[in-house]
């Protein structure tokens, strides 16, 4: 697997900042704890500027298995794949759980590869390395509009809110 150090402002050029309109937009995001990675499928999300620095936010529901890793590790990444080629991966990731099934990327057809020691895949085009700086959990009185927190959660499983600082990005090749 080869890659290039992009800029953070690049990333811009190569994704839609505001993610998930598509399912085109999808990525996964992928932690590693103890030697262990684990990765799901992402939609929600959005880019940046907080505190002072680029950042990712991406969304997880607390019942996903990849949550531990994330606040295990304190960092993530999301790598970025041609959907046309991937779609079937994506989707495969989405809706099973590394918890039930520990050789869930592998069954996926993905190659896990790691850059700077953080987990990305090698089918992927665009990895971004995040680095956690605050989570909280969505909380059903915070929605000013209930309507868009019943159809989103109708299960009550609100999610985790990640924001990440970007710390690296690089093309994969």
């Amino acid at each position: 697997m080869e890659t290039k150090k992009i800029g953070l402002e690049e990333i811009t050029k190569m994704i839609d900042p505001i993610v998930g309109m598509r399912a085109s937009d999808w990525y996964l995001v992928t932690a590693e704890h103890d030697g262990v990675a684990n990765t799901l499928t992402a939609a929600w999300g959005g880019f940046g500027n907080v505190c002072e620095k680029k950042v990712a936010t991406v969304y997880i529901r607390p019942q996903r298995y990849t949550k531990k890793f994330m606040d295990a590790s304190g960092r993530f990444t999301m790598t970025y794949f041609d959907y046309e080629k991937y779609a079937k991966a994506l989707v495969y990731l989405g809706s099973h759980s590394g918890a039930d099934e520990p050789d869930k990327i592998q069954n996926a057809g993905l190659t896990l590869a790691h850059i700077n020691g953080q987990p990305t895949f090698e089918e992927g085009k665009l990895v971004l390395l995040c680095r956690t700086i605050f989570r909280q959990q969505l909380a059903p009185e915070n929605f000013t509009d209930p309507e868009v927190a019943e159809k989103a959660f109708p299960d009550k499983d609100y999610s985790v809110m990640y924001i990440a600082e970007i710390e690296e990005a690089y093309v994969i090749s």
